[in-house]
């Protein structure tokens, strides 16, 4: 169906291909707004394009061939992390060249390739826009709240004077140099995140933690990402063994806290991701099942055979798609309570929320899911409030209604 108020939409992400939980849902959305019968416009920073989008006839503009982490020339990564001219270019000749009272700009991400130039795009438009938070870079450097060589969530005020004086960043002190550069181009010459108007969060916590960095008179609209994964019925986690971690194995990620309890609660483990933290697991627990990286339909049929999903991250996080998926199948979750991923589950009733880096802890929570009875327990009420959680048509006609109520009051942006 063609929508009433909002007849196109011009999507910016940094890439235009899936490599994370970001990009899948600007490019799912895309597709569903097409769907819709939207005229739709995809700008991203590299390729290649994902075929989908000009199977389905939506114009892509491809900026340049790297992101600033992939770029071998590090001096050019390092100027068009800061400044991409070309970016902001096919933003604004793809905004120009559709109606302003029926079109709005959605910007999932610019901080790997499209950088802060498209802010001033974006905000001086005379099309309204909407930013969804899928990251924290429009406040936090480092984009985390989290100091990577403590292994801490830092409670510091972005770019106050013991942010500027600590090193917090994964590479040396010169990278958080010139992130901290970019941030004071991004809030200047970026208009951001001081110019933006209307806003998509995804968790309480999240909403939170940017809105002290945001306009007053900034709108919030409250939208959770979408879960692809749909069961019919229950996965029977009592009637399973494992102990499924999914993602990337990083430090920040918690993957060796997870396999140092499982050890010492003597559950199985398996670990579908990979990363630099895989020695660290490995150490911790050899007797932990690697599985690497999963295509979908490997990482669904883990899913149906584990007992419990662990989510042992360190750092906020932004939402918690593994979560989310988790209990849409009906299995109990052990997440930390640090992370924005807690507000998804239910203490004692869908799952635990345990301090992220307390090992005994986490293998105490493991070691009650080993009872059948709690685990059944747990896994019916994951299951019936993973039915609450929106799929992606809900998602996509939730989204139209926010463009709609940004669309219908113009005051929102100048």
């Amino acid at each position: 169906m063609t929508h009433s108020t909002v007849k196109s939409v011009v999507i910016a992400n940094d890439h235009a291909f899936v490599n994370g939980g970001q990009a899948k849902i600007a490019l799912e959305s895309a597709l569903n707004l097409k769907r819709q019968g939207l005229d739709v416009s995809f700008v991203a920073g590299q390729g290649p394009a994902d075929p989908r989008l000009d199977e389905a006839g939506i114009e892509c503009t491809i900026t340049g061939s790297h992101d600033i982490l992939s770029d071998p020339d590090r001096l050019h990564a390092a100027t068009c992390g800061l400044w991409n001219p070309a970016a902001a270019r096919a933003l604004a000749r793809a905004i120009d060249a559709r109606d302003p009272v029926t079109t709005i700009v959605h910007v999932h991400g610019w901080s790997k390739a499209l950088s802060p130039s498209i802010g001033p795009v974006v905000v001086k438009a005379k099309t309204p826009h909407v930013f969804t938070l899928h990251e924290y870079f429009l406040a936090c450097p480092n984009g985390g709240f989290y100091n990577y060589q403590t292994g801490t969530i830092c409670q510091k005020r972005a770019l106050g004077a013991k942010c500027l004086t600590t090193q917090c960043d994964p590479r040396h002190a010169g990278h958080k140099a010139w992130r901290v550069a970019r941030q004071v181009v991004v809030q200047t010459l970026g208009l951001m995140p001081r110019g933006l108007r209307d806003v998509i969060y995804l968790t309480a916590r999240q909403l939170s933690l940017m809105r002290p960095y945001f306009p007053a008179d900034a709108r919030w609209h409250y939208l959770p990402n979408p879960v692809e994964i749909r069961s019919d019925e229950r996965v029977t986690a009592e009637d399973n063994e494992t102990f499924l971690f999914i993602g990337r194995l990083s430090p920040e990620k918690g993957a060796d806290i997870a396999a140092a309890a499982a050890r010492i609660a003597g559950v199985k483990i398996a670990f579908a991701g990979d990363g630099e933290a895989r020695d660290a697991v490995t150490r911790a627990n050899p007797d932990a099942v690697m599985l690497g990286w999963l295509n979908s339909d490997q990482l669904v049929s883990w899913m149906r055979k584990a007992r419990c999903v662990v989510f042992p991250s360190r750092w906020y996080e932004t939402y918690g798609l593994v979560v989310a998926e988790a209990l849409r199948l009906g299995l109990p979750v052990l997440v930390s309570r640090s992370s924005v991923a807690a507000e998804l589950v239910r203490h004692g009733e869908s799952g635990f929320h345990v301090e992220a880096g307390n090992v005994e802890q986490w293998a105490a929570f493991m070691g009650q899911l080993r009872h059948d009875a709690t685990a059944r327990m747990l896994s019916h009420v994951a299951y019936a409030a993973g039915a609450k959680i929106p799929g992606y048509n809900d998602y996509t006609d939730e989204l139209l209604a926010i463009y709609d109520r940004i669309s219908a009051d113009r005051k929102s942006f100048r």
